[in-house]
């Protein structure tokens, strides 16, 4: 009976000593090497904790036990995790650092989800216009203002940004155009980002717009429909391109008469998303879908 109620007394005094004890802040960053996007996951090792509270260095929180935080941009942030017992708490802080992508990346942000979008070095003129556009903010507000599914998204008309219901749109644009930038390697399949322009009586250089572009969402092709364009338009599909097209889908009968200048590498279910708005007899969208371009660097 003593040595029960000593090994009582012990315990007793242990749960005391453990529930007075202060939090202990500890946390590790999982994968080194981070690049913008840069998904990180943080792995708490705090103890004697029963709230957190993480500050992820870019203006946003977390109150998860371990989080996960995606740095949409390239730099150094210095990330705080607060732990917290009662009235206690401690601290420790690390920094995360993040590099910009050799690639060149926006995003194209949406209320029906971001698309990361991967612009091609092949089309210099195109993707030069497109980041400067982007930079300056000249997208931000804009509306996909022609959404047909089976076959594209087209946006980047200035006059959208402000456009009432129902209003006809697809004829804005900065006052200049872009000569066409074919390539061989750059074809229509889904995902493909590329630039609208006038028709060829008006534009037989076939001239890129300015600001519109289009992305595609298309359609599976098969075998023969792919010779037809092959053999109408002179050209051959590689063996990759080919599968491509068929099991991804796209709308290669456009290959060679409108510029492709990249290609969303992340995101395709917005694609998809947008691509099933209920639309006008114009094919504008009756609930207004608004886009937001940034540049990641």
């Amino acid at each position: 009976m003593v040595r029960f109620t000593r090994f009582l007394t012990v315990f007793c005094l242990l749960a005391m000593f453990a529930s007075c004890s202060k939090p202990v802040a500890s946390f590790m960053v999982e994968e080194m090497g981070h690049i913008a996007p840069a998904p990180v996951k943080f792995q708490n090792n705090s103890k004697n904790a029963t709230a957190f509270e993480w500050d992820f260095g870019d203006g946003s929180k977390s109150d998860a036990e371990a989080p996960d935080h995606t740095y949409g941009a390239s730099g150094n942030y210095v990330v705080k995790l607060t732990a917290k017992k009662g009235s206690k708490t401690a601290v420790q802080q690390k920094t995360v650092q993040v590099t910009a992508p050799a690639a060149c990346l926006v995003e194209i942000e949406t209320d029906y989800g971001t698309m990361t979008v991967q612009l091609s070095n092949a089309t210099p003129q195109h993707r030069d216009n497109f980041l400067k556009l982007a930079e300056e903010g000249y997208f931000d507000g804009m509306l996909f203002h022609r959404v047909i599914e089976g076959f594209m998204l087209q946006g980047g008309d200035p006059d959208s940004k402000k456009a009432k219901p129902e209003q006809a749109l697809g004829v804005g644009g900065p006052g200049y155009t872009v000569p066409a930038e074919f390539v061989d390697s750059l074809i229509h399949v889904k995902g493909a980002i590329c630039a609208a322009r006038q028709g060829d009586q008006m534009n037989p250089q076939k001239r890129s717009s300015g600001s519109q572009f289009y992305i595609v969402q298309g359609k599976a092709q098969t075998e023969a429909e792919l010779n037809m364009i092959e053999a109408r338009k002179g050209f051959r599909y590689t063996k990759e391109q080919r599968d491509a097209l068929m099991a991804q889908g796209g709308t290669p009968f456009l290959d060679r008469d409108y510029t492709v200048f990249g290609r969303v590498i992340k995101g395709f279910e917005v694609i998809d998303r947008i691509a099933a708005s209920e639309t006008d007899p114009r094919d504008r969208p009756k609930t207004d879908v608004k886009m937001k371009v940034r540049v990641i660097k």
